[in-house]
């Protein structure tokens, strides 16, 4: 999918190197790919993260592919265990309506909540068909604090944006909404302490995937990320994982295959695309995040280490 050319040169992107699994280190304190000391990177490590999480996204179905997708989520968890699930929306398919829950939610991932898995939701564009998602935010499940909000976990904090408000096409969202909800950002961007710093939405900044890039949000959010230091952006929409190259010290990671695929090609700014069933799993240390895309079969086929500036 196609970027503007203004935008494409301002990435400082440069040649990458490929592995097995795509297994990269990326400094995000570097604003071009090719300035970055690249190299393949041993998943194992002398000492344990500080957490875990994963991230789904438009997984919300009831059908037997989320389910796959959550039963190998529990067996990740009875491996390695995780403390929360962030979504990337489109919670409640076709139009988000919370009688549905239990089928799309409560069920599929029972044995999850039994152990403390702590779940944090944003809305997609087919939740917010419903009253605007009002119900979802309401649920106790989700832990919304609002339409956007912020919460820290340890070391990081996370930004959870309602992108429906910059990229809904029926209008039904006025524009003031988002300017309110980008000021927002701006203002807990500038007064965040933590070292690491994770912003989770619906729609994809930059993608290769089928919606593709979103060039609105890329103007509105990525110099945000650049100047106050966010390193990771986590969407969904498209159907497909994508790993983008780091872009101005941010990696954009599409993680929407928590039920739903459609085809993708990798871009000139992709590190990896592929379109599988499954999760992204995030392991958090002191100097680095390690980033897992994992399927249906328990296989990581990505992995990239970020590491702290």
């Amino acid at each position: 999918m196609p970027i503007k050319r203004r935008k494409f040169l301002s990435l400082g992107l440069g040649s990458f190197a490929t592995a097995a699994v795509g297994q990269y280190y990326l400094t995000p304190a570097q604003g071009s790919l090719a300035a970055n000391e690249i190299a393949p990177v041993n998943s194992q490590s002398n000492h344990p993260p500080y957490f875990r999480f994963i991230a789904i996204g438009d997984f919300g179905t009831g059908e037997p592919e989320q389910y796959a997708v959550a039963q190998t989520m529990l067996q990740q968890w009875h491996s390695v265990p995780f403390s929360l699930a962030l979504t990337t929306g489109d919670n409640i398919y076709p139009n988000g309506e919370i009688e549905k829950i239990e089928a799309v939610f409560e069920r599929p991932y029972a044995d999850l909540h039994q152990n403390g898995v702590k779940l944090y939701a944003s809305l997609g564009n087919h939740d917010v068909r419903t009253n605007q998602g009002a119900a979802q935010i309401a649920y106790a499940g989700y832990n919304m604090k609002g339409r956007y909000y912020t919460f820290r976990e340890q070391t990081v904090q996370f930004f959870a944006l309602d992108t429906n408000q910059k990229c809904n096409l029926s209008g039904r969202m006025r524009e003031s909404s988002w300017e309110k909800q980008h000021q927002r950002l701006r203002t807990e961007l500038e007064t965040s302490t933590p070292p690491w710093k994770i912003v989770f939405a619906h729609h994809p900044v930059y993608s290769s995937g089928a919606h593709g890039s979103d060039d609105a949000l890329a103007d509105a959010l990525a110099p945000l990320f650049a100047t106050y230091g966010v390193q990771l952006y986590v969407n969904g929409h498209d159907h497909n994982y994508e790993r983008t190259k780091q872009i101005n010290g941010t990696t954009y990671i599409t993680s929407g295959n928590g039920a739903k695929l459609r085809p993708v090609e990798a871009s000139s700014y992709s590190a990896h695309a592929s379109a599988q069933l499954g999760f992204t799993a995030f392991n958090v240390y002191l100097d680095r995040i390690v980033v897992q895309a994992i399927n249906t079969d328990s296989n990581v086929y990505d992995e990239v280490h970020i590491l702290q500036a």
